[in-house]
This record gives structure tokens, C-alpha cells and sequence, in this order.
């Protein structure tokens, strides 16, 4: 039997509290939310997408946000849920690769199914046999429903994140207690339905965290830029170059995370994050709602480019993503086992905590590359939308201060863990994102 001292052991006390604590996490999913219906009424077929809004914008964006009977629907959100439950069956009967991930403070290991690749291809198939029974209808249905599956979607991941913060409060037996998040036990909760209490919430072999992680956001994405670009072709005809600009980058950055699906469980997200409102919110609506602006926008408001700047922004999406790509696999080669001939040439430094720290090949260039490239190859993207409206850079700029705020945070995870370690890495590998810049 493990006593209380032992429980408190394993999970102590949450001193530090990101956001600010309750007052920045309340700021955070209050501003969220709101950005995500001040988009919408406001870059859309009647407004224009246009910056800066005047005092009468702001008004109807406030008076069309209260009228909540335009936009709360039961219909949709039926659709969200039934759409969330396909991926969950999909998720026990679709053959899968069963591991085990990262060796957690209790010493255990959870195990995972790694199906999302193969999850993907059913849900394709069955996407096109929609299309040959129905045609573009369905599609169409989504592109123009858009804002009501989004707040179905926030409705749903609120309603998951309150469940999971009541749910860590089960009763457990002492040999073998509910395991919290090191940063989701203040006490506060508020805090800690924001942040996350329990580490990794399962409702039986379910794994709520990292099931959301890849499946309803992420496939849901790829869903909604095909139903947008689907929008263009049946009220133009055609199909422009910015739209295939925007989305076919974003597609294979959807199947590459599925196809990499086992590199997940060694991120922040999966390993110290706890599972709550942030999260829930981030992956079940902020990744759809937000990262489909682009087509949503060329959906009403098709961009022509010229042949170079077709080709520039094709290569500028190539590179950044070739970037983030080899760089992640290097790493995750090298944590996967460091004499694979692939990376046994790198060269390393050996940490007092028994860790491995690259100082050469993609990791010798930066700290962070792999964030460089992301956020190129999101930057490209935005360009595929014009310069029309600034509004169609919000995921760059908001993608921007995402990566600075998550480098911060594994700076001060590094620097913690690793103490002399980490001074001595940084004088090897100096710049944080651009060799010789930053």
C-alpha cells in the first residue's frame, strides 16, 4: 500500500502556474473564443475581412454574437459528436501497432494504438463514397454550416475538459493513485480545469489526450479545406492556384503527423501536460476553426497568383517543411536508438542526468529548427491567401507567438532539468530558431 506522504510525493503541489495562474488562464479561454467569432463575423462574404474595425463593425459583431439562437444548433452539434465517436470506434477496430510509450514518474508505461494513418483512409473512403452517392452537397452543407459546427465544437471540448478535471477527482485505490499533471495540481479550479489536472485521463483503454491530439481536430481540418475549396469550384467553376496553395501543404502536413503518429508521444503535450480546457479547446476547435482560415477566405474571395509567385510560395512551403520534417525525424532517430547508422555520426554531449544533447546535424544548427521550419511553412500558406486583407496572416502572427511561448517554456524545462548541462549545450548550439541570426 502506498501511503498519503507517498501520494503527495507523486503529485506535489503545483507552485509555478504559467498564464499568470487563473486570472491569464480566464483572459486566455475567454480571448480565444472570442477571436474565434470576431473572425468569423467579420471576414466573411458580406464584411470583407477588413482591418482595422470601425465602432459599427464592432457593434454588429457584438449583436450578431448575442444572437445565439443564428448559431447554437442542435443539428450540428449532433454532427460534431457523432463525427468525435466515429474516430473513437475507428480507433478500437482498425488494426493498430501497439506500443508503449515514455516510462512515466510511477514508474509505468501506457500503452497506445497507433491506427491514425490507417483510421484516415477508412474516413477517406468513406468521404468519397459520400461524394459519389450525394456528389458535392454534403461538402457544401459543411462549408456553409462552418460557424455552427465551430461553436459545436467548443461546446463539446468544454463539455470533455470539465468532465476529465471532475473525472481526476475519482476515488483510486492508495497502491495505485490517479497520476495529475505536475502543472495541473495548484488547487485552483479554475487553473486546473484550464491547464489540466490529471496527465493522462482514460476512460477505460481510451486515452483521452492523445486521441484528440491527432484525430477529431486534425482529420477535421483536412474536412473542412476540402468542403471550402469544393465552395470555390460550385460558385466560380474552377478551383485557383491559391487555393491549392493554401490547402494541399496543409494536407500533407495532416498526413504526415498521422503517418508519424508514434513521434507524438515523446512531446510536451503527451509527456508533462495535463489534459484540460486548453487542450481540449486547442485540438477539438482552435486547429479546425482557426487553421482553415485560409481556405475559408478563398473560398468567397479566390486569389490569382502569377507563375513565380506560384512557384515561390510552392518552394518556400517545400523547403520550411523538408526543415521541420528531417529535423523531427533526426531527433526522434537518435532518442529511439542513438547507434541507428543513420545518426550514430552526430555528435552529442552526455547530460548528468544521463540524457543526450545533439550538438550537430539539424540540432547543431539551432535549438528550436524544427520550429523554424513550422512556422515557414505555415508563413507560406498565409501567403497563398494574397495580401488582400491582413487578416488572412492571423495564423502566422498567432503561430509566431505560440512557438516563442512554447520555446520559453522548453527553455525553462532544460534549464531546470539539465542546470550546468544546459549553459554548456547553449555555448555549443547558440542560435535558438536561424544559425547566425537568432
Amino acid at each position: 500500500m502506498v501511503s498519503q506522504t507517498a501520494a503527495q510525493t507523486l503529485n506535489p503541489r503545483t507552485v509555478h502556474r504559467d498564464f499568470f495562474g487563473a486570472t491569464g488562464a480566464t483572459a486566455v479561454m475567454v480571448g480565444t473564443v472570442s477571436v474565434v467569432f470576431v473572425w468569423y463575423f467579420s471576414c466573411n462574404e458580406i464584411a470583407g475581412c477588413q482591418l482595422p474595425l470601425a465602432s459599427t463593425q464592432w457593434a454588429s459583431i457584438i449583436q450578431q454574437a448575442l444572437n445565439y439562437n443564428s448559431y447554437v444548433s442542435s443539428t450540428a452539434l449532433l454532427y460534431y459528436s457523432l463525427w468525435w465517436l466515429w474516430l473513437a470506434l475507428l480507433y478500437f477496430v482498425v488494426p493498430a501497432k501497439v506500443i508503449d510509450g515514455v516510462v512515466l514518474r510511477n514508474g509505468q508505461r501506457l500503452q497506445y494504438r497507433l491506427n491514425g494513418l490507417s483510421s484516415l483512409l477508412v474516413t477517406l473512403s468513406v468521404w468519397i463514397s459520400v461524394w459519389f452517392i450525394w456528389g458535392a452537397q454534403p461538402y457544401l452543407w459543411i462549408a456553409d454550416h462552418y460557424f455552427e459546427l465551430a461553436i459545436s465544437s467548443i461546446i463539446f471540448a468544454t463539455t470533455q475538459a470539465l468532465f476529465v478535471y471532475l473525472y481526476s477527482f475519482r476515488p483510486a485505490p492508495k497502491s495505485q493513485p490517479v497520476m495529475l499533471a505536475l502543472a495541473g495540481n495548484s488547487g485552483n479550479p479554475i487553473y486546473d480545469f484550464f491547464i489540466g489536472r490529471e496527465l493522462n485521463p482514460r476512460v477505460g483503454p481510451l486515452d483521452l489526450k492523445y486521441f484528440c491530439e491527432l484525430r477529431p481536430g486534425i482529420m477535421g481540418w483536412m474536412l473542412l479545406n476540402i468542403s471550402f475549396a469544393l465552395k470555390q469550384h460550385h460558385r466560380f467553376g474552377h478551383v485557383s492556384n491559391s487555393m491549392w496553395l493554401a490547402i494541399l501543404p496543409q494536407l500533407v502536413y495532416c498526413v504526415d503527423t498521422l503517418l508519424f503518429e508514434q513521434n507524438v508521444l515523446t512531446t510536451m503535450d503527451i509527456v508533462t501536460d495535463g489534459f484540460g480546457w486548453m487542450l481540449s479547446f486547442g485540438d477539438l476547435s482552435w486547429v479546425p476553426a482557426m487553421y482553415s482560415l485560409q481556405a475559408r477566405y478563398l473560398a468567397f474571395h479566390p486569389v490569382y497568383h502569377s507563375s513565380l509567385a506560384t512557384w515561390s510560395i510552392a518552394l518556400l512551403a517545400t523547403g520550411s517543411f523538408l526543415v521541420f520534417r528531417l529535423s523531427n525525424s533526426q531527433k526522434n532517430a537518435f532518442r529511439t536508438n542513438p547507434n541507428d547508422p543513420a545518426v550514430s555520426h552526430l555528435r552529442f554531449i552526455t547530460t548528468e542526468s544521463g540524457s543526450k544533447l545533439l550538438v550537430s546535424g539539424w540540432w547543431g544548427m539551432a535549438r528550436h529548427i524544427n520550429y523554424t521550419g513550422d512556422w515557414f511553412f505555415g508563413l507560406a500558406q498565409c501567403l497563398a491567401a494574397g495580401f488582400d486583407t491582413p487578416m488572412v496572416f492571423f495564423f502566422s502572427a498567432y503561430f509566431f507567438v505560440l512557438l516563442l511561448h512554447r520555446n520559453h517554456r522548453d527553455e525553462c524545462k532544460c534549464r531546470e532539468k539539465y542546470k550546468k548541462d544546459w549553459v554548456r549545450y547553449c555555448q555549443l548550439v547558440p542560435y535558438m530558431f536561424i544559425p547566425y541570426v537568432i
